[in-house]
């Protein structure tokens, strides 16, 4: 049995505490139960934009990705003919992290 975090709780929360005052700006972007990971890696880009340098470091460096996301990642870089340093500047990741992802799942 695969559970998933239920984004939508953690988000409201997370806004509940952090950002009252633009509550209902950022409630008004989480209508749906299921979120895609394009969808909450844009809004975790949206909230946390302001944090220290130190801190997105450390997070940058324990990031994971499962299958399905690394899929979807690699049809946003079809869909939007990215090549590989473009796509890898939009979600902070290495141009050598995608190019073996394409190893790995397209050839």
């Amino acid at each position: 049995m695969k559970t998933t975090p239920d984004y939508k709780r953690i988000y409201t929360d997370l806004i509940n505490e952090k950002y009252p005052e633009k509550k209902e700006e950022y409630l008004s972007m989480l209508p749906k139960e299921n979120f895609s990971v394009l969808e909450v890696i844009s809004f975790n880009q949206m909230l946390f934009s302001g944090c220290d340098q130190k801190a997105h470091d450390f997070n940058q460096k324990h990031r994971f990705y499962s299958k399905q996301a690394i899929l979807e990642i690699l049809d946003y870089q079809k869909k939007h003919k990215y090549n590989n340093m473009q796509l890898a500047r939009h979600f902070n990741l290495s141009r050598n992290t995608v190019t073996r992802w394409k190893k790995l799942f397209l050839i």
